[in-house]
């Protein structure tokens, strides 16, 4: 088995971040949901589980933190074009997220963010190595 990076995240209802993230287009495996989360799919080989807090709970001795007061993390999503950036941003906003940061465009790397429902930041972006400047 190859090594694999598994996230948890854990939310505050369930239901309205699995609606909230097929607003944006993500599909969830059936195999490993329950009332208690779910495995957004990020590609063939990543998938990102979303879990209820109280279940969150009993994963961690740790109190779980609030990401709209302390940075927990930020999640980076790499997209195959400048659009599909703007394309997702602007479903997540209108599903009722809120901008994390402006659009900014280093030439070769083009990002926005969206920070979702349980305030968890979402970095999308596009590079273009072909356009990274010599070292």
């Amino acid at each position: 088995m190859p090594r694999n990076l598994y996230v948890t995240l854990p939310v505050k209802d369930l239901d309205r971040s699995v609606d909230f993230f097929e607003a944006l287009g993500f599909s969830f495996n059936p195999q490993f949901t329950s009332e208690n989360g779910a495995a957004l799919v990020i590609n063939d080989n990543t998938s990102v589980m979303l879990v209820a807090e109280a279940f969150f709970s009993t994963l961690s001795k740790v109190p779980i933190t609030d990401p709209r007061k302390a940075t927990e993390a930020l999640f980076s999503l790499s997209l195959d074009s400048r659009d599909e950036v703007d394309a997702l941003v602007r479903k997540a906003i209108a599903a009722g997220a809120t901008e994390g940061h402006d659009p900014e465009d280093l030439g070769f790397m083009y990002s926005w963010a969206f920070v979702d429902l349980d305030g968890h930041q979402w970095g999308v972006f596009h590079m273009d190595a072909s356009q990274m400047p010599a070292q």
